[in-house]
């Protein structure tokens, strides 16, 4: 029997594995530094890899994109389910959101990619943003449960609102404090009355 007969495939599902962590890594770096609307040939040069091999791994931005922000989603889901504990639920629900834009804030144009991708279920971006919305829901329901915010108020709409804020701060990098003023403004719009359907 030849001994050579059925080699095994590891040595290339190993460089695969490496082109993949080398071109995650890049990115990331690559996001950070330049914004999510950065080439992807010149992330694919700067990992020592062809474009064909990008494509590969990540046949769209998106998909790159929401593995680039999926460490940034276990936290965020992790800090979720440590506010569900929270005595006040409202206050949890606005701390949740302001992490929310804090780590939107790390990659410029994320953001905005969130947004167009929220009512995309075939995007790639949704694996990201379909568990958000679930942990954001549980929050939100037990801040309605506990009579501190409107009936009205769906999770669809807060995911939207906060990448908007997130995506104001990205546009007014001077303005330090634009992002905790429009998250005040979130609060008190959260608690207030909810707008009559019909007219008086």
């Amino acid at each position: 029997m030849d001994g050579n007969t059925g080699s095994p495939p590891r040595p290339r599902r190993a460089d695969a594995r490496r082109n993949h962590d080398r071109l995650l890594a890049t990115a990331r770096t690559a996001f950070a530094e330049h914004g999510t609307d950065t080439s992807l040939e010149d992330v694919a040069r700067r990992a020592g890899v062809g474009i064909g091999t990008l494509y590969r791994h990540f046949p769209t931005r998106h998909a790159l994109l929401s593995a680039v922000f999926q460490s940034e989603v276990e936290i965020l889901l992790a800090r979720s389910r440590e506010l569900l504990d929270a005595e006040q639920p409202c206050t949890a629900l606005i701390e949740w959101l302001r992490a929310i834009i804090t780590h939107a804030g790390l990659y410029r144009g994320l953001a905005r990619a969130l947004m167009s991708a929220s009512g995309d279920a075939s995007s790639a971006l949704a694996r990201c943003s379909e568990p958000m919305r679930e942990a954001g829901d549980a929050l939100l329901v037990r801040a309605r449960e506990a009579g501190s915010v409107r009936a009205d108020v769906t999770i669809a709409d807060l995911m939207q609102l906060t990448n908007a804020i997130a995506l104001a701060a990205e546009q007014s990098p001077d303005d330090l404090e634009l992002a905790d003023r429009l998250l005040a403004l979130t609060y008190r719009g959260l608690k207030g009355q909810p707008r009559p359907t019909g007219r008086a």
